[in-house]
């Protein structure tokens, strides 16, 4: 039997072997393979008669359920790509996402529709939006048009495109540094690679049922599929509310592989945990931020039959590193080794190979290095640049570059060649398993006009990895009033980006020799004498 190199492969491949082995189950409902690959063919017919065009952008913004995954793989059946936008995105970051990627096709609920109705004008290429149930009309001023999600399944037959597995597959769009999200793009190679390594060291296997707990915006959470329908496992789709949602789905579901983020580990140890659930969770790995020693203690004497797997990822690489179970009494705090079919080199700033404990920067090379970020070659250069010469694996002879993912997290390697996170060399905040721009957060709370000036910055917390905390001046015609101003950023955040303290205090705020307002120093200040 063949081997999957696209995408859609993966169900189409599960369902030839074993075309009744359950595959996805959402709400108390299971859909087996052969029926999820009907649907995902249904879905890219429905997209060809559209018209979609190879390559063109296929966004899907709706909570975890069975049209989520359908447009997710039926677009790539079709030659399109998909872009999965996170649920709990405001409406003016969704607008920005379906311009930024010129999206064609919106596939959303009516109630989420409602919601985007006063940007969706702004959305130029945006042609037409699939409404789950029943077709709406917002009498939009710009040509949309409005279709039924059952009315686009039930088209014919047609011709697709010609895809080959380094085509464009998907954009999943992370906080980018300058303030905007920028669009991770990633190729059908890199994300059936990606399946089949992260499938590899878990030792995923038919019998297994995972937990859908992550957004599937994330590339951790959608690896869940990816990893699941490679060897014909079952995925459980789940939209929690409160942590112990995700224990009763534990047991209810017989879940055998669990992946999550530490701040909902660190919640789950402190719960009761059913004593069944130990007969049957295989395993549990976590990704995005080290998960504190008390935390993975607790767990492992809830689960003394389930193997921790410790993982160190990024969306540009998809996964770098695991740490495998038997090591993890030996180096809790490693971040392990390259997964299969990957490298992971530290380098100095010359592209040299850093010595044993030398502090550089984690370079990943190999199948799962993306294609860059959607429509932004600066940053595209910062990150993704040709491998040096002399690095490992290069031989003097090849005349073609290799491009790979300079991950700007500086690491070190011991003497065994297993690697330690040491700290970020950018900005960026990691809160709630979420990566967030201190820029981003700042133009919204100036978008407040509730303050002068502002900056943001990311301290460290003992459950959410790091908490955002915001130094601002009064507006100018205006007092400091920070209930309002949290209100508001309530309504115009994502949970996981409001502050978790703001301070106000006389302005102007200090700058750098750039003249920019001096983020690290403030954040020097305000560490030092809050840790007094």
């Amino acid at each position: 039997m063949p081997d999957s190199t696209l995408l859609p492969e993966l169900i189409a491949l599960s369902a030839s072997r074993s075309p009744d082995s359950p595959a996805l189950t959402y709400g108390g409902n299971t859909l087996s393979y052969a029926e999820l690959d009907r649907l995902q063919r249904q879905f890219r017919n429905g997209l060809l008669a559209l018209g979609l065009e190879r390559g063109e952008r296929v966004a899907v913004y709706l909570e975890k359920r069975f049209e989520t995954v359908v447009t997710s793989f039926g677009a790539t059946a079709a030659g399109g790509v998909f872009v999965p936008l996170n649920p709990l995105l405001k409406p003016d970051q969704v607008a920005y996402i379906l311009r930024d990627c010129n999206v064609r096709v919106l596939v959303t609920s009516p109630e989420r529709l409602a919601l985007l109705a006063p940007v969706l004008p702004a959305c130029h290429d945006l042609r037409q939006v699939v409404v789950t149930e029943g077709k709406t009309d917002l009498s939009a001023p710009h040509p949309i048009a409005f279709e039924g999600w059952t009315d686009v399944l039930a088209s014919p037959e047609a011709p697709g495109h010609r895809v080959i597995d380094t085509d464009m597959a998907a954009i999943l769009y992370t906080s980018g540094s300058t303030g905007k999200p920028k669009g991770v793009v990633l190729s059908h190679r890199n994300m059936v690679a990606g399946a089949k390594s992260v499938a590899s060291y878990l030792d995923n296997r038919p019998a297994d049922t995972l937990l859908a707990a992550l957004p599937l915006s994330f590339d951790a959470g959608f690896s869940q599929l990816t990893t699941a329908f490679h060897v014909g496992a079952r995925v459980v789709l789940l939209n929690y509310l409160l942590p112990r949602d995700v224990l009763k789905a534990l047991e209810r579901e017989k879940v055998t592989g669990l992946t999550a983020v530490p701040p909902l580990y660190i919640q789950l140890s402190q719960l009761e945990w059913p004593t069944t659930i130990t007969e049957h969770l295989r395993y549990f790995a976590n990704t995005g931020g080290r998960m504190p020693r008390e935390t993975l203690a607790a767990l492992r004497s809830r689960l003394p039959r389930s193997q921790p797997f410790l993982m160190y990822g990024l969306t540009e690489a998809f996964r770098s590193t695991f740490l495998p179970p038997e090591e993890v009494d030996r180096r809790p705090d490693s971040i392990g080794k390259a997964i299969p079919n990957a490298e992971i080199l530290v380098l100095r700033e010359d592209g040299s190979p850093c010595a044993a404990n030398e502090p550089g920067e984690l370079v990943h090379r190999g199948a799962l290095v993306g294609m860059g970020y959607w429509n932004d070659p600066e940053k595209t250069a910062e990150r993704y640049k040709p491998l040096p010469a002399h690095a490992p694996g290069r031989e003097p002879g090849l005349v073609l570059p290799e491009i790979a993912v300079f991950s700007g997290d500086t690491v070190r390697c011991d003497e065994e060649g297993f690697l330690y996170f040491i700290g970020r060399r950018d900005e960026m905040m990691k809160t709630s398993g979420y990566r967030v721009s201190p820029t981003e957060v700042e133009e919204i709370l100036y978008a407040t006009k509730l303050v002068g000036e502002c900056v943001a910055f990311g301290v460290d917390h003992p459950s959410l990895g790091q908490a955002i905390q915001v130094i601002a001046t009064p507006p100018p015609e205006g007092t400091a009033d920070s209930a309002t101003l949290l209100a508001e950023c309530r309504q115009r955040m994502p949970a996981y980006m409001v502050p978790a303290g703001i301070e106000f205090r006389a302005g102007p705020l200090p700058r750098n020799p750039n003249g920019k307002i001096d983020r690290k120093t403030l954040s020097s200040e305000w560490i030092a004498a809050h840790d007094q």
